[in-house]
């Protein structure tokens, strides 16, 4: 009887330790979801605000209305698409053959794509201007210019993100299949790799997208008319509009995080399956 008894309470004790481990998780993980979604909450009734303290959609049902909106709106996607599409083109064939070819160089270009997350977007946007300087109007005087600055910004995401998808296959030797059978290097990285960095290629893709989308500080510095930058010129004559557009933007740029937990974790499965 004594020898069950200590038994029971031997295991007792992990199980009350365990217990307090999962309030301690729930507590801090209410906490930190109440000091997010409580602003969010508070925009989103300022927003519904109507007269006489009532609550209505007529501002969001104006938003699209506003003058300026729409070309802002269509400008953001448009430099959203670019940056993605010349940041894949750059990131996806230089990330493989950094794999392939210089494995040992992987870390210092890691932390050579990480500086623009230290870099003050200031001197990132002020570089840009001394480095065009002189340089041709369809550059420095259209978004071009945005864009290939959000395309540094994006590197950080992106280069992760291929690296993690590529260290997850066998690249060298899908590579050298491909190569023996006697196909060229392109057609090696078109119908070879990328199909099997769909996922790693649709979450950088979202990332960047997501980023550019709510970038205010480069497109402010080199004068460009972007959804952010609109967002916050309204903000100085109606609070209501500015706050409906920032929400807009939050709930496009969780959407996007959302697809890329979903096509992740179906990528995750399938990864599985076949293993």
């Amino acid at each position: 009887m004594t020898a069950v008894a200590d038994l029971t309470v031997a295991t007792q004790g992990p199980r009350r330790k365990l217990g307090k481990g999962r309030v301690a998780a729930w507590l801090v993980l209410i906490v930190a979801a109440l000091y997010f979604l409580i602003p969010i909450a508070a925009s989103v009734e300022f927003s519904l605000r109507g007269v006489h303290d009532t609550h209505d959609l007529s501002t969001w049902e104006n938003l699209f209305g506003q003058p300026g909106f729409v070309d802002n709106l269509i400008t953001s996607l448009e430099l959203a698409a670019g940056t993605v599409v010349i940041t894949l083109v750059l990131m996806v064939p230089t990330t493989a053959w950094v794999h392939l070819r210089l494995p040992k160089l992987r870390r210092l270009i890691e932390a050579i794509c990480v500086l623009p997350l230290v870099i003050p977007a200031v001197v990132l946007a002020n570089g840009v201007l001394v480095a065009f300087r002189g340089g041709p109007n369809w550059l420095t005087g259209t978004p071009v210019i945005l864009a290939l600055e959000y395309v540094v910004l994006a590197l950080p995401f992106t280069y992760r993100t291929l690296d993690a998808g590529l260290s997850s296959i066998p690249l060298t030797t899908l590579v050298e299949a491909g190569r023996n059978l006697g196909a060229s290097w392109l057609t090696v990285l078109l119908r070879v790799v990328v199909p099997n960095l769909r996922t790693s290629i649709l979450n950088a893709s979202i990332l960047s997208a997501a980023m550019v989308l709510g970038e205010f500080t480069i497109a402010n510095l080199l004068l460009m008319n972007t959804l952010p930058v609109w967002t916050v010129q309204a903000g100085q004559q109606d609070g209501e509009v500015a706050t409906a557009a920032s929400m807009l933007i939050l709930i496009v740029t969780w959407a996007l995080l959302l697809l890329m937990s979903v096509f992740g974790q179906r990528g995750a499965r399938r990864t599985g399956r076949s293993g």
